[in-house]
């Protein structure tokens, strides 16, 4: 295992390396690891046969092995941090390829600004894990290179859990970003995968037993599409003090697809998060719902925010994911 994750190391350092070329002067965030381990194998015997030819491997080892790593709920699984925990050489395969890639584009005389983010955390010791290999390997790589580069260590708060030990989470953390796709599938207890089921009735409504209705809407928008503000919004201010209890200079932001819709982006102004992030497709309408949310905190006269194509916006940032 550790020889095949170390021959990874050139192809992730040469991406972080393009990556930071075109960075320069910015923040760039890095996600470690995050996907659970089956996702990474073919989803069919007959991609399976054609890995196992390209390996010359038997094709039963491959079946072995993929049946080996299949979980029941692999969304709440072995993945993000408990993947770096349980394989700490992946956490460190990937910081070596941040580092060694940040100092190669700095000796060009250009500025690098990396921030490293540990993703599905629910416990300060699990942070604390993942920091000192982060910090062990950034020393090292600086110490072959001869030259020291300021970076960040911060982590996803994607689970409830994260959001109400914020307080300890942030005496190591220095930014939280609120990966709202797992906060609202953890919060609500609905998979986003098999949410199609159900949700667009909720929303529509459905036949109400009681007197004086026919119908009763359960759901007023898809929680996956437009911020739940009234359970995972609180949830994110809860995180946002108590983390700033810790650590006042705590950077907050979001991301996930609520980064690029209008309602959600205004409700990250109002509660004072610095940044949101998405797909780069959907950045022009995310600074426009930015800029109505301003406008509006202001008296300017924007009373609704933009509800159309969603769009994100990172103000001089990028996250990599």
């Amino acid at each position: 295992r550790k020889e095949a994750v170390a021959m990874l190391l050139k192809y992730q350092k040469s991406d972080f390396v393009e990556i930071f070329r075109a960075m320069d002067g910015h923040p760039t965030t890095i996600r470690l690891l995050d996907p659970p381990r089956h996702e990474f194998m073919p989803h069919d015997e007959e991609e399976l046969q054609q890995l196992a030819d390209a390996m010359d491997t038997p094709l039963e080892e491959l079946l072995r092995i993929s049946e080996a790593i299949r979980e029941a709920n692999p969304m709440l699984g072995h993945r993000g941090c408990r993947l770096g925990i349980l394989f700490p050489y992946l956490t460190e395969m990937q910081a070596q390829a941040i580092f060694e890639a940040a100092v190669e584009v700095a000796k060009e005389g250009k500025t690098v600004m990396p921030e490293v983010m540990v993703p599905l955390v629910t416990s300060k010791n699990e942070l604390r894990h993942q920091k000192a290999i982060i910090d062990n390997t950034a020393k090292a790589a600086f110490e072959r290179s001869g030259m020291t580069l300021p970076y960040k260590v911060g982590t996803m708060i994607e689970l409830p859990r994260a959001a109400l030990r914020a307080k300890e989470i942030a005496e190591l953390a220095e930014f939280f970003s609120f990966g709202t796709n797992d906060l609202t599938q953890s919060t609500f207890g609905i998979s986003r995968d098999d949410s199609g089921h159900f949700v667009p009735a909720y929303i529509s409504g459905v036949e109400y037993p009681g007197e004086g209705q026919e119908k009763i809407q359960i759901l007023d928008n898809n929680p996956f599409d437009v911020l739940d503000q009234d359970g995972v919004g609180e949830l994110m201010e809860i995180a946002r003090d108590r983390g700033k209890q810790s650590n006042p200079n705590l950077k907050t932001g979001i991301c996930g697809e609520h980064g690029g819709e209008g309602r959600s982006v205004n409700f990250c102004h109002r509660i004072g998060l610095d940044y949101v992030s998405c797909s780069p497709y959907r950045v022009p309408v995310a600074r426009l719902a930015a800029a109505q949310a301003a406008i509006e905190e202001l008296g300017g006269g924007a009373e609704v925010a933009y509800q159309g194509p969603s769009v994100g916006y990172i103000p001089g940032k990028t996250v990599v994911s």
